[in-house]
């Protein structure tokens, strides 16, 4: 899985087109495409063909402008990949639900529900998973979920530093999990075969091989794959999380207990 960089690109000028800041010109006819379209065009290009589909001359063709025009807008793609981020951490298109107000007596069930709506963010663009973000995007949207996610963990007790390591703690085990289903996704798109299929595939020879060195692999692996077939990504989300939020309630019953 190829991986691009966020933040890779001139920090002001991103910051100026996320918010909204760069003066219209003062000169010349007035364009016909702005950024929010060049941006819309690049995450439909991503979503359907990945982040290295994603070029200045694809979406400016996308949009009906010259790639030379591309750049009175956005300087480079480096900048376009940090604004497309940005714009993906918004609500999902025609998703005109209003946020949850969050209950301290739910905290489980509100922690949950933020991590189950991060996991359908990445299941709906894959590509974002192929960004390093070590920078993090400071635009608008972004912003909006941070906040979000932190009302998930507010009113508990916890410190400023707990709040934001917990929402750190859960972000990157959501990361972690979801990066398999978009792989088997992308796997079978490459090979034609779904995992199923690869599975009963080599199902045959691997019935012949000698399984006495591995005792407890040969033990458990029928077993699972009878009680829920050759993969659930579904089950084994829920069960991580909620070992996840296991741990996370030791610390919130001791902030209780003080």
């Amino acid at each position: 899985m190829a991986e691009d960089i966020a933040g890779r690109g001139d920090p002001i000028k991103t910051l100026q087109l996320m918010w909204g800041r760069v003066d219209a010109p003062k000169r010349g006819p007035k364009s016909r495409v702005a950024v929010a379209d060049l941006v819309r065009a690049a995450v439909r290009l991503a979503d359907a063909e990945g982040i290295d589909a994603v070029s200045t001359r694809r979406v400016a063709e996308a949009v009906g402008i010259s790639p030379m025009s591309f750049y009175t807008h956005i300087p480079d793609k480096a900048v376009l990949v940090d604004l497309m981020l940005d714009a993906v951490s918004g609500p999902a298109e025609g998703d005109n639900r209003e946020a949850p107000v969050f209950t301290p007596a739910d905290w489980r069930a509100n922690v949950a529900f933020v991590a189950r709506e991060y996991r359908a963010f990445y299941l709906r663009h894959p590509w974002a998973l192929q960004v390093a973000t070590h920078r993090p995007v400071l635009g608008p949207n972004t912003m909006r979920a941070y906040e979000y996610f932190l009302g998930a963990f507010d009113n508990l007790g916890l410190s400023e530093v707990e709040m934001d390591m917990s929402v750190t703690m859960v972000a990157n085990y959501v990361y972690g999990a979801v990066r398999d289903v978009a792989r088997a996704r992308m796997v079978k798109d490459l090979t034609g075969m779904s995992d199923d299929e690869w599975w009963y595939t080599i199902a045959p020879f691997l019935e012949t091989l000698d399984y006495s060195p591995y005792p407890v692999a040969a033990r458990i692996g029928p077993v699972v794959g009878e009680l829920y077939g050759l993969g659930d990504p579904d089950r084994a989300f829920d069960f991580g999380l909620e070992r996840i939020l296991d741990g996370l309630a030791v610390m919130v019953d001791s902030k209780t207990a003080r």
